[in-house]
């Protein structure tokens, strides 16, 4: 039975396991370029005996099919098998919770994403914004990715604790970035990927380091909480606070060791990836002045004193924020689904018990759905509307990413705020692609831009009027 269920899968490179596991984990977009390019828009991978028989997809119609039934009699879309996160998230975070567990914990998240809140948070990311930026001189060069990962961790922290100041959230901030750091690297992955490397060695090894950075984080986080516990605020709105006064159909609240893995899936999915999705971004603009000049002139025709969302619906700004999410997109793959029964996916039979993950990358780099896939270009999200099966950078389904709203957004305000108040240069007009970093993508090498000058208050476009209280 086994034989022939492995009969059945799509055709995949034949090399040993470890071989493409050490592939997968290096040089992850370069091994899914040529499987397309060898086998197609539906292939089978081997990553070891935890990982065997993945069926990675990048049609539009199996996509749709697989993302759509995920809650359905065909396939379901299991925690456990985001296991490689638990690590760092927890058993209890919403990414690795399964069926009823997972909507109940989804329903109690939902509350801090609803529209009124983000008129809150859009105050949190421009003064952020502009506080960090303005710490760079004129004639003075920054690591872009540094930079927007400075605003994008304040920012997560404003809008999670309400923490602005003060030494828990410096330290908490402080270790996050560290905790983070080390992970992103290829012996991290391999660390996930091989358990036999999950020793601590008396302290000294590289998974030892990396656990008592996260016993700290969790040291800090738990402490908030408590102090939450003990000491009530009703009239605080940060998103811990609606967590812990979230609950569900049956009255329950999250206890704390829910609450501990919820917060750390916001922190991390909340500024990491949105921070590498800002820095291409501001590559992509000033390797292309053409894109920047129009972008900037879209901004500066906004009025004198345009609301938020006269930013947010901006057009020109939206293509921009999404081909930067199409080209290189930070989430490589989504969540996978298992199939619960023989299935046909785009005409081929699948056996029951596949894990099939939708590659977003490759759907991205569809020649037949992007034209010349690899040039910037956000016309092309203005010349037609693209479904979300075949542009899904927050994956789809009952998966989708709950904080994608949150992440437009300020991916959205902060461009905005970068390009009224700065000329900026690219120092090193060289192409960057992208590489793996932990469980994501990033730029391969730092960006480096230049502040040029300060734009006066006559040429500032009206997003500066979100500072002088547009929310008054």
């Amino acid at each position: 039975m086994y034989w022939e269920s492995i009969m059945q899968l799509p055709l995949g490179p034949q090399t040993p396991a470890f071989v493409q596991l050490t592939r997968w984990i290096f040089s992850p977009m370069s091994f899914m370029d040529e499987c397309v390019r060898r086998f197609g828009d539906m292939y089978t991978v081997n990553l070891g005996k935890n990982n065997p028989n993945l069926v990675f997809v990048s049609n539009p119609q199996a996509l749709q099919q697989m993302l759509t039934q995920d809650t359905r009699a065909d396939f379901h879309a299991p925690g456990d098998r985001n296991g490689l996160l638990k690590t760092l998230l927890g058993d209890n975070s919403v990414i690795c919770l399964s069926g009823s567990q997972h909507q109940r914990q989804r329903q109690l998240m939902m509350p801090p994403f609803h529209s009124d809140r983000m008129r809150t948070y859009s105050q949190v990311i421009n003064q952020v914004t502009t506080e960090t930026l303005a710490r760079v001189q004129i004639g003075q060069t920054f690591d872009v990715r540094k930079t927007t990962q400075a605003i994008t961790l304040r920012v997560i922290m404003q809008a999670v604790f309400g923490l602005n100041r003060g030494e828990r959230a410096e330290r908490l901030a402080h270790l996050l970035s560290q905790l983070l750091d080390r992970s992103g690297s290829p012996l991290s992955v391999s660390m996930l990927y091989f358990p036999i490397l999950q020793q601590e060695w008396g302290g000294i090894s590289p998974w030892a380091i990396q656990m008592r950075v996260q016993r700290a984080v969790d040291a800090l986080i738990y402490a908030e909480i408590a102090e939450r516990r003990t000491h009530p605020d009703s009239s605080r709105t940060d998103i811990l606070s609606l967590l812990m006064a979230a609950q569900d159909e049956a009255g329950e609240s999250m206890t704390d060791v829910e609450l501990r893995d919820e917060l750390m899936t916001l922190l991390v999915a909340g500024h990491e990836t949105t921070a590498t999705a800002l820095a291409w971004a501001l590559y992509w603009l000033h390797k292309l002045p053409a894109v920047r000049d129009k972008l900037v002139a879209e901004l500066d025709g906004l009025g004198a004193e345009p609301d938020v969302n006269a930013i947010i619906k901006a057009p020109y700004l939206e293509a921009v924020c999404n081909e930067t999410l199409r080209i290189y997109p930070v989430g490589m793959l989504t969540l996978p689904r298992v199939s619960l029964k023989s299935v046909t996916l785009a005409g081929r039979e699948i056996p029951p018990e596949t894990t099939i993950l939708g590659s977003i990358y490759s759907t991205h780099q569809r020649a037949d759905l992007y034209p010349q896939p690899q040039e910037f270009r956000p016309e092309r999200f203005l010349e037609r509307k693209f479904s979300t099966f075949e542009f899904l950078p927050f994956g789809s389904g009952a998966r989708r990413c709950i904080g994608s709203a949150f992440a437009m957004m300020e991916l959205k305000l902060a461009l905005a705020k970068i390009l009224s108040r700065w000329e900026l240069e690219l120092v090193d007009k060289r192409d960057i692609h992208p590489k793996r970093r932990g469980l994501v993508t990033a730029p391969e090498r730092p960006i480096q831009l230049l502040v040029k000058s300060q734009r006066s208050a006559s040429d500032l476009h009206p997003a500066q009027a979100i500072d002088r209280g547009a929310f008054a």
